[in-house]
């Protein structure tokens, strides 16, 4: 069946469901602007969500980022929070948006999902038993090893 919306009601549609993937972030009491130069920082290092990524070094990297920018009367939190999106692509852009909406609400719980998700407590264990586990064979040296 044809859509028999018009391309402005189709247009309003898909920027309101833009808007409620990233509903957790709270308005500030001052509205303020990104600069475009911390916008291509940001953007610049992003982080996919693969395997040999770390999200650690994302969230280092993000936040050294974020703290050359100071907005009077608005929280940091608040610019790492409207700012964090952007930084993501691929499989973890997907990830946030498809977070419930309103499920973060601090920067806190933020970097807490995304760690969770992308480097999960299963993975330190991992990394931890294999190298508990080292052994070098008998005719390895311990370069080799």
């Amino acid at each position: 069946m044809a859509d028999k919306r018009t391309i402005g009601a189709i247009a309003r549609s898909t920027h309101r469901g833009l808007q409620d993937s990233y509903s957790f972030l709270k308005s500030p009491r001052n509205p303020f602007e990104i600069k475009h130069g911390l916008l291509n920082l940001v953007q610049n290092k992003q982080f996919f969500g693969h395997d040999k990524e770390d999200p650690h070094a994302h969230i280092r990297y993000f936040n050294k980022i974020t703290s050359t920018m100071k907005i009077p009367n608005v929280p940091n939190t608040s610019v790492k929070l409207m700012l964090f999106p952007f930084s993501l692509e691929g499989a973890a852009r997907i990830w946030l948006e498809k977070e419930p909406p309103r499920s973060i609400e601090t920067w806190d719980d933020l970097v807490s999902k995304f760690i969770n998700k992308f480097f999960p407590p299963s993975k330190t264990t991992n990394l931890r038993n294999e190298i508990t586990r080292f052994q070098q064979k008998f005719d390895e040296t311990f370069y080799e090893a």
